[in-house]
């Protein structure tokens, strides 16, 4: 054994010094001893004293705490480890579970090409609403760069505010939205933990076995989610793009303006000609503008009466 291996094997430790060691707080050290985190110190004469288990174990606390446990589960996992089990089996099925869950990789934009996406003239309010929201977030010391986790949303925002959509509106529509998606992610989640992951986790603490099993399913499992989504997107957004146009366009329904103009269908063809053009994710944003900016046309068309003067629509009406 190296003197280093023996130096490390009979270290000792007050109180004060393992918190210096360990970068937690004497305060911390007791709580930890009450909830049975942290073993007891030996007791000499008037002074309690710690050895290096009591410090590796304070490190073990702060990397769970980091990962996001909370102490009642590191509780459940310390007492596997001290009964022989490792903790790597679970730490890797946390760090699968953590992964990323999309394709998609972190990019950066320059402040000038964030406002030509966006008008061409800054706007602090919609900055900050965008890095509330986790679209952008600011890089520290750059006040000219932010990272953008998901390109993709990103220039979905920028085709609908090309398309004539407010930002309030759209950053309100993201809001609306996410509430929407996490709870179809958390009924996801229910769903495969109760026909799936129940089996390898339904007891406490999972053996090494289990929870390497689990991590695979995660794997396997992970596309599903955005396969099921994506299919079942694109089949609401076909059914109700084409039925909220036919409602706008159509003479059904009470008269109005719009009902007295001539009906317009939207052929299958014709929607597919709109995918082809601006790609199926945006297809239904453009053709709801599309139908919107003709709409508010034809509207203006019959009103105005042919010879230009506007008191000939006191006189008809």
């Amino acid at each position: 054994m190296s003197e280093q291996s023996v130096a490390q094997s009979v270290a000792e430790y007050r109180i004060e010094d393992l918190a210096h060691h360990s970068g937690a707080t004497v305060r911390t050290i007791r709580a930890y001893q009450d909830r049975g985190l942290l073993p007891k110190p030996e007791r000499r004469g008037r002074a309690n004293v710690y050895g290096s288990a009591h410090l590796a174990r304070l490190r073990q606390i702060a990397d769970l705490l980091d990962r996001g446990y909370t102490l009642a589960s590191i509780k459940e996992l310390l007492e596997a480890w001290d009964a022989g089990r490792g903790l790597g089996g679970v730490l890797g099925l946390v760090a699968e579970v953590q992964g990323p869950w999309t394709d998609e990789e972190v990019a950066r934009i320059s402040r000038a090409e964030l406002d030509g996406k966006f008008g061409g003239r800054p706007d602090e309010a919609a900055v900050a609403e965008a890095v509330d929201l986790g679209v952008l977030e600011r890089i520290p010391g750059r006040d000219d760069e932010f990272l953008v986790p998901s390109p993709q949303e990103l220039a979905v925002a920028a085709e609908l505010y090309a398309a004539g959509v407010p930002l309030p509106a759209i950053s309100g529509h993201l809001r609306e939205l996410r509430g929407q998606v996490e709870h179809i992610a958390s009924r996801f989640l229910e769903f495969t933990t109760e026909h799936v992951f129940a089996r390898y986790l339904g007891h406490r603490p999972p053996t090494d076995a289990d929870v390497a099993e689990a991590a695979a399913l995660v794997r396997r499992l992970r596309p599903l989610a955005q396969q099921t989504i994506d299919a079942e997107l694109a089949r609401a957004m076909r059914t109700f793009a084409t039925r909220h146009l036919r409602q706008h366009l159509s003479a059904e329904g009470p008269p109005t303006v719009e009902s007295e103009l001539p009906a317009v269908s939207l052929p299958p063809e014709t929607i597919r000609s709109v995918q082809a053009l601006v790609g199926q994710e945006n297809a239904a944003a453009f053709i709801v503008a599309a139908t919107e900016r003709e709409v508010q046309a034809r509207t203006l068309d019959a009103l105005m009466p042919i010879d230009g003067d506007p008191r000939q629509l006191d006189q008809s009406s």
